[in-house]
């Protein structure tokens, strides 16, 4: 027992300043510091969320979600394009897509773009003048030094998608051609389409100018909300003039679909790079839009058609409980 008891080491008592200090550190200064370093922590995490937020624009595609669009199967037809989405204009929901953000060449689907820069900048009633002819692509004959109402200049760029008519509106622009793509690129970002970008104002340069289906279907559901453009895109033929009445053109629109159980737009494209491009609005009997979009298609037209076929026949809309 006594060799047990002597095994017992007494513990050291610490003095008494040395313990009230401790007492203080541990009861005072400690709470204080960490009320110090987590108000620290929560104004960083404050300011970083400020900062990020103050980066981001709202994008003015925004969705009317009052029910929410639904396919009642989930069969999906065979086209030849290599990318394509159908959304509901309404709720901007994806009922089909493939290869949705893929990057292909938008060819004269381009011509959506230049339209909104355009009617942002001109009057319907304004005088262009036509500065450069020869242009490659499509064309109507256009004469250099012509001057021609803008609201005519748009019609020959969205119906039978005349290229000239597009580097027309380009170059009467402030600042000229370059002036006018920066603004589309910049109108680009405004929208949310980061995987867009242009080179032209008519879509000729595949090299450089490219989207993604999934952008070109958002970029369309925009520009549907101009009027001035959704009349056009839905105008079948047209009769137009320069200002001296010296020359007139007959023009149709590309849009086979045009007018076939309500499609109403909007915008046709091809190059060999790009392949058939075609973007579609469809009204249909329920009261809705669809847009549909479909890239480097071999038949552009049957493969919208089997697409919208395939999703208006299949369409119902869910109510939202709130």
């Amino acid at each position: 027992m006594k060799d047990s008891h002597k095994s017992i080491k007494k513990v050291k008592k610490l003095p008494n300043k040395l313990l009230r200090a401790k007492g203080v550190f541990l009861h005072v200064i400690l709470p204080i510091y960490a009320i110090i370093l987590f108000s620290i922590l929560v104004t960083d995490i404050s300011l970083r969320q400020h900062n990020y937020l103050s980066r981001i624009t709202p994008s003015p595609i925004h969705p009317e979600l009052s029910s929410y669009p639904a396919l009642t199967e989930s069969l999906k037809p065979d086209i030849s394009a290599k990318a394509a989405v159908v959304m509901d204009n309404g709720s901007k929901v994806i009922l089909f897509a493939k290869n949705p953000k893929l990057l292909f060449s938008m060819a004269s689907t381009t011509k959506i773009m230049t339209a909104l820069v355009a009617l942002d900048h001109y009057n319907l009633d304004d005088v262009l003048t036509v500065k450069t002819i020869g242009v490659p692509g499509i064309t109507i004959g256009l004469k250099k030094g012509q001057k021609i109402l803008f609201k005519d200049l748009l019609h020959a760029m969205l119906l039978p998608s005349s290229n000239e008519a597009a580097l027309t509106l380009a170059e009467n622009y402030p600042g000229g051609e370059e002036a006018f793509i920066n603004k589309m690129n910049e109108y680009a970002r405004s929208l949310h389409l980061f995987n867009t970008s242009f080179a032209d104002a008519a879509g000729l340069k595949d090299d450089k100018g490219y989207t993604t289906p999934l952008d070109l279907a958002r970029l369309a559901s925009f520009a549907l909300k101009n009027e001035t453009f959704a009349k056009i895109v839905a105008t079948k033929h047209k009769i137009i003039s320069d200002v001296d009445g010296l020359f007139s053109y007959s023009i149709y629109n590309l849009n086979k679909l045009l007018g076939i159980d309500g499609i109403n737009g909007i915008k046709t494209g091809f190059t060999n790079e790009a392949g058939e491009v075609l973007v579609t609005s469809k009204k249909t009997i329920l009261g809705n839009t669809l847009i549909a979009v479909v890239m480097n298609s071999e038949d552009r037209f049957s493969d919208t058609k089997k697409l919208l076929d395939y999703v208006s026949s299949n369409l119902t809309y869910l109510p939202i409980r709130l």
